[in-house]
């Protein structure tokens, strides 16, 4: 297996903050409901926008301000007010299944304060399709997304950190055509740093179900989104919550890393021969004789994978005191799905982004991925939706896997997965 590029690495440590692609059971759900104000004369927000993100769960407000979700399945979400000419407000709420109430003040934007807005130069082209190539991804999913309202967005290159943001006033616009869903993204803010080959993104996305008249396309709309859903992370926490890992079709391996004492030797000959090199510009691998091609293909860690399938006691923890589920395990876990094959762009995907200089990676039969916890022990809810994301960091299919997968906190398959 080989050594993932640092951008891999570091793909999802913000995304799965934004990206809860996690689904819901349908039994305990609860009524939510509130009012919006302005949060300066304390009237009223009417015809207002409510919605729980990454969820298709979204209501107007009456004209009292007032709105209500009469079924919320159990589960924490980020509540989302919204209102033309204000700033949007974000509340966390944890449902069970007692009704809970919740109040908005939302202060007026910059515009309603009579302050000067400087509108934003038009996108430079390269810069914008750089963003949205990153952003979709290169899934066969995430070619069939597009974004209806490029002008929402203000895409910006920064030299001196070497990092292009992009960031939305209000919200952008995505069109699913292979899942069958419009995104509304709120509040995104998209960095992709070309030094630090890192790339993150964050908001507050409220998905819509596309409507059609075909009940083929329904169909077809239903199958891609069982598609994506099936060895994804959500799936794979899920049937870790359930105690059903073996049953839903993953195998689960240790993975340990260790850093390489002989990748620093490499380094420093390396460094001396670009020092000697006459033309005095970066040296192409590709050119390398072959004891320059050895150098460069030292891997930075050494892997370690132990073939002997882990039972799912030796990642998975039950807290005697309160019931909770938990994940626990040191090293790092490899967890295998092969019910269904990889996306066949994921070939290709590994090819753009083997190292310089090693060779191709082996052809991919299964999907394959690799799951971090940057805590101890890591709660799981009831939807199998981590208690914090940030403690969460997965590696190689997993995270290549981008918008095109994007599915809702409430998507329930339609039928057992684990056949």
């Amino acid at each position: 297996m080989r050594h993932p590029s640092p951008f891999l690495h570091s793909l999802l440590i913000l995304l799965l903050v934004m990206l809860s692609w996690l689904a819901v059971p349908a039994s305990g759900q609860a009524r939510l409901s509130g009012v919006v104000l302005d949060s300066l004369t304390r009237q009223p927000l009417p015809f207002g926008t409510v919605f729980l993100a990454n969820t298709t769960l979204g209501n107007s407000t009456d004209k009292e301000g007032r709105f209500v979700f009469e079924q919320v399945p159990p589960g924490t979400y980020e509540v989302v007010a919204s209102y033309l000419g204000y700033k949007l407000r974000r509340q966390v709420v944890t449902i069970s299944t007692t009704p809970q109430q919740l109040t908005f003040r939302l202060p007026p934007a910059a515009n309603a304060l009579g302050e000067v807005v400087v509108r934003a130069t038009p996108n430079n082209p390269d810069d914008y399709r750089k963003f949205a190539e990153t952003f979709l991804g290169s899934t066969s999913f995430s070619r069939q997304c597009r974004i209806l309202d490029p002008e929402a967005v203000r895409v910006q290159y920064d030299a001196k950190d070497n990092e292009l943001r992009a960031t939305c006033a209000e919200f952008l616009t995505v069109e699913n055509r292979a899942l069958g869903y419009r995104i509304k993204y709120y509040g995104l803010d998209f960095r992709l740093n070309f030094r630090g080959q890192w790339m993150a993104f964050y908001g507050w996305p409220i998905m819509e179900p596309l409507r059609t008249r075909s009940a083929r396309q329904q169909r077809q709309w239903e199958a891609n989104r069982r598609a994506a859903y099936l060895g994804s992370l959500t799936h794979f926490l899920r049937s870790v919550y359930e105690n059903r890992v073996t049953e839903e079709g993953f195998q689960v391996l240790r993975l340990r890393r260790v850093d390489n004492p002989a990748r620093t030797q490499a380094d420093s000959l390396l460094a001396v021969m670009r020092q000697q090199a006459p033309w005095r510009r970066p040296l192409n691998p590709a050119r390398f004789d072959d004891s320059l091609n050895l150098l460069a293909r030292v891997p930075p860690q050494l892997q370690y994978l132990y073939t002997k399938p882990l039972p799912t006691a030796a990642f998975r923890q039950t807290l005697p005191d309160s019931g909770r589920v938990g994940l626990a395990f040191s090293d790092l876990l490899q967890v295998t799905y092969a019910r269904e094959k990889p996306d066949p762009m994921y070939a290709q995907h590994l090819a753009r982004t083997a190292p310089l200089g090693r060779p191709a990676p082996p052809p991919v039969t299964t999907q394959v991925s690799v799951l971090h916890l940057l805590a101890p022990r890591v709660l799981l809810q009831a939807n199998g939706q981590p208690a914090n994301p940030l403690e969460v960091l997965t590696e190689e299919y997993w995270a290549f896997e981008k918008i095109g997968e994007f599915l809702p906190l409430n998507y329930q398959p339609s039928t057992s997965t684990s056949n």
